[in-house]
């Protein structure tokens, strides 16, 4: 069974910014493709990035593209999403998850896995 336990999430000013972890609790994390969907109130969860299997590659949403850069450490199964220029949009909760892929361009249509959620909370 995988685990992601995602932390990092808080409350920040518009122009802000916030990093996200993501630690998975599992043996083969460097073989799958890793990702963050967010789901704001009265919303459907959206994509928002995603790594691939080496770190090499990533992917963004058109409104998070340019602000945000998704990494991941193998060595440590960890992932991580810097927000840079919060906005109060970004507000909402923000999941990890794992893909059975390794692309990041075909990550969101392949989730596995998701964590808990953590809340990010943007104040203007």
């Amino acid at each position: 069974q995988v685990q992601l336990v995602e932390s990092g999430g808080g409350l920040v000013q518009a122009g802000g910014s916030l990093r996200l972890s993501c630690a998975a609790s599992v043996r083969t994390f460097s073989s799958y493709a890793m990702g963050w969907f967010r789901q704001a109130p009265g919303k459907e969860r959206e994509f928002v990035a995603a790594v691939s299997a080496s770190g090499v590659s990533t992917d963004y949403s058109d409104s998070v593209r340019g602000r945000f850069t998704n990494s991941r450490d193998n060595a440590k199964n960890l992932v991580y999403l810097q927000m840079n220029s919060l906005k109060p949009e970004d507000t909402a909760v923000y999941y990890c998850a794992s893909a059975r892929t390794r692309s990041a361009q075909t990550m969101p249509k392949n989730t596995v896995y998701w964590g808990q959620g953590t809340q990010v909370t943007v104040s203007s």
